[in-house]
């Protein structure tokens, strides 16, 4: 048996692996299988085909063919034995018979090839054999790995504890009022201070990272620097003063930027009233305008923490005009709020409870008013020579409002690197995990109510949808507030503290 080639092609003779065991051009290789799918009759089943100078065996995988190449004179039934020893190679490193799969592990399928196949003749092994050959498992390799590894974890314990050695006796030495002894022998023994040490093993050299000052300093470490864990108002100004200096400040907590605008922080000094006026608007639009669905849900809530101020009242103040769905608790007083926009409970003489939040009145507005949409979003991408350039703007509708921390993310496609940023209102960043591009503003307003950014990046227009918006505002959508607490029994007014979000729960622009 001579075996030229073992190639896998597609049905119109097209190669996508190709390994052979003899001298052979390129364009030989390419020109027999282009001429194999000719020669096959269709209507008949047959396992090979002939020429007048090679035999091709073959075998369908799907939309695949498993090809042998081979001289004429050899034997068919060894070569339809190897032509099934391939065959089961191919499903061990592609997980499905396609094109784009086998490209993917092209040289993984080469180097079985040559584990079956040397110089043309088959060799004697099995799949389980060319599966240990190929991952070059080396139990040596391992005990070697473990044996570095642990000198590498013995010669940094050991260069900690000569470190903590040194510092303690430079610390005793200061609390003595002594000179700093030298240590080691650096070719000077009139040192007073150790200007680093380090502890050499193989390949291993690890500087010791504290500098000693001829200060004195207490027992528990320096008493000036960056500590973490240190007070908010301490980091808040080494924060501040980067971002005077011009520093770029990314948000370092765990959440993702559309996670961060759905909480606020509670006010500081909260009495004995508390009011939270929430409010989340869900939003779809249209990649060529139009509004699809726009929902604003909003609610009340009330917390009493005092006995003494659980018989009162709300004074409402509703200046909305977009058409609100209001909707009061039931044991509240309808009559009095539709009346008076004032909420009371149905029994003057029942207290609120006490400690617990109290969902007094909520809204609804669903429309599909496009003039009401609070931010627009339009993104145009548009096919060039190298990809695609995309342009995206925003623009504030409703200029009453303030949005803060806006997250614009567009996605991008994966494995074409990172867009090349061209005009840019805000930050951005680029996400290669999630394969998204994040617009990121601080703040959205009626004095920075447009923005624009540009981008280029290899991909298709449909690619950068949908786009996702959130963002965070003190102020609500709808113009619905709480402005006075008044005592069941007299128009004496309660101290109270409120606190007022508007979020996006979802907005997509498909």
């Amino acid at each position: 048996m001579v075996l030229l080639a073992a190639a896998v092609c597609t049905k119109a003779g097209k190669a996508i692996v190709s390994r052979q065991f003899v001298e052979m051009t390129r364009t030989r290789i390419e020109g027999l299988l282009a001429a194999f799918p000719k020669l096959m009759n269709t209507g008949k089943q047959h396992t090979f085909v002939e020429t007048d100078s090679v035999r091709y065996v073959y075998q369908p995988l799907e939309k695949l063919y498993m090809v042998l190449i081979t001289t004429k004179n050899s034997n068919i039934l060894e070569d339809l034995e190897t032509l099934r020893l391939f065959s089961r190679v191919i499903p061990e490193y592609c997980r499905v018979l396609e094109e784009s799969e086998i490209s993917e592990h092209c040289f993984d399928l080469i180097f079985a090839f040559d584990e079956i196949v040397a110089l043309g003749y088959r060799e004697n092994v099995n799949l389980a054999q060319i599966r240990t050959f190929t991952e070059m498992d080396s139990h040596e390799e391992k005990v070697f790995r473990a044996v570095r590894e642990t000198q590498e974890r013995e010669a940094k314990a050991e260069m900690r504890r000569k470190a903590k050695e040194l510092q303690q006796a430079r610390r005793d030495a200061e609390r003595s009022g002594k000179k700093v002894p030298a240590f080691g022998g650096f070719g000077s023994a009139g040192m007073t201070s150790i200007s680093s040490g380090s502890i050499i093993t193989d390949n291993i050299v690890e500087p010791e990272k504290p500098k000693i000052t001829p200060a004195p300093v207490r027992p528990s470490g320096p008493s000036k620097a960056l500590k973490l864990g240190a007070k908010g108002k301490e980091v808040d100004n080494f924060v501040d003063k980067l971002k005077s200096e011009g520093e770029t400040i990314m948000p370092t907590t765990g959440k993702r930027g559309s996670d961060v605008s759905k909480v606020l922080p509670p006010p500081v000094n909260m009495e004995s009233v508390h009011l939270r006026v929430e409010e989340k608007i869900l939003l779809t639009c249209g990649r060529d305008g139009g509004l699809q669905n726009m929902e604003v849900l909003g609610m009340v809530t009330l917390r009493v923490t005092d006995d003494k101020n659980g018989r009162i009242r709300l004074i409402i103040n509703n200046n909305d005009n977009k058409g609100l769905q209001l909707q009061t608790h039931p044991n509240v007083d309808k009559k009095l709020f539709t009346a008076e926009s004032v909420i009371g409970l149905k029994n003057p003489e029942k207290s609120f409870p006490l400690n617990n939040d109290v969902g007094v009145l909520k809204w609804r507005l669903q429309t599909t008013d496009e003039s009401l949409i609070p931010l627009t979003i339009n993104c145009w991408p548009s096919e060039s020579g190298t990809g695609c350039d995309v342009n995206i703007e925003y623009e504030l509708q409703e200029e009453t409002l303030e949005l803060n921390d806006v997250v614009i993310s567009i996605p991008v496609p994966s494995g074409v690197g990172a867009p090349v940023i061209g005009d840019l209102d805000g930050e951005y960043k680029h996400d290669s995990r999630r394969n998204v591009l994040e617009w990121c503003l601080p703040v959205i307003d009626a004095n920075n109510k447009t923005g624009s950014l540009e981008f280029s990046v290899a991909g298709q227009p449909n690619d950068f949808f949908p786009i996702s918006v959130s963002f965070v505002s003190k102020r609500n959508y709808c113009d619905i507030q709480v402005t006075k607490v008044t005592h069941v029994d007299g128009d004496n007014s309660i101290r109270f503290s409120s606190e007022t979000s508007f979020v996006v729960d979802k907005t997509v622009k498909r």
